[in-house]
């Protein structure tokens, strides 16, 4: 996606090997328009894979799993992070590691909001190790639902999750793909 590309070179910063901090447009403040455009490619990717609902982790997939699903005319469910003393034991849950944060957290999904029959696509700003989609997938699959699709924002490929999820033969599809990324340089794959 051109426009990504063009917004991660001229506003993300490669603060190291690991970390490309694109607040300004992504997680910090949302750059509508772009989250807007983002949402049509996920669509047109995904449309034929017969998805009833969107799924995201909160809180940076938040804008592009929103526009997605809104381009798709289906629901959007965020996954919690913490849980919630409003949320009863209705729960699915799993133990997901965040690599950036160092700590594991507790991904949470209601029970009301996914059904068996459910084919879900999954959409995540950034894909490194994998730990949050996979943890995202195994709640899909606990509710015995099926994972269609997961739509990643930024993948770092040169990182392991692309492979583990593949390995899991998951259908992924990237708007942008880091092949490298060092303090100041950030390259994509061609």
């Amino acid at each position: 996606m051109k426009a990504l590309h063009k917004r991660i070179k001229e506003e993300g910063q490669a603060l190291s090997q690991n970390v490309l901090k694109v607040d300004s447009f992504l997680n910090h403040q949302v750059d509508p328009e772009l989250m807007y455009e983002m949402g049509t490619y996920f669509r047109d990717y995904f449309k034929n894979h017969g998805i009833t609902k969107v799924f995201t982790i909160e809180s940076s997939g938040i804008a592009p799993a929103v526009m997605t699903a809104m381009q798709m005319n289906l629901p959007m469910v965020t996954l919690k992070k913490k849980t919630s003393k409003i949320l009863n034991e209705d729960v699915y849950q799993t133990t997901v590691h965040s690599f950036t944060k160092s700590v594991d957290y507790e991904l949470t999904l209601s029970k009301k909001y996914i059904k068996a029959d459910d084919s879900i696509l999954i959409i995540d700003d950034f894909l490194a190790n994998g730990e949050a989609a996979l943890g995202a997938a195994r709640l899909v699959e606990a509710a015995g639902a099926k994972v269609a699709g997961i739509g990643i924002v930024i993948e770092k490929s040169f990182q392991p999750g692309r492979k583990a999820l593949d390995n899991k033969g998951y259908d992924v599809y990237s708007l942008a793909r880091i092949a490298k990324l060092e303090e100041g340089i950030v390259e994509f794959v061609e």
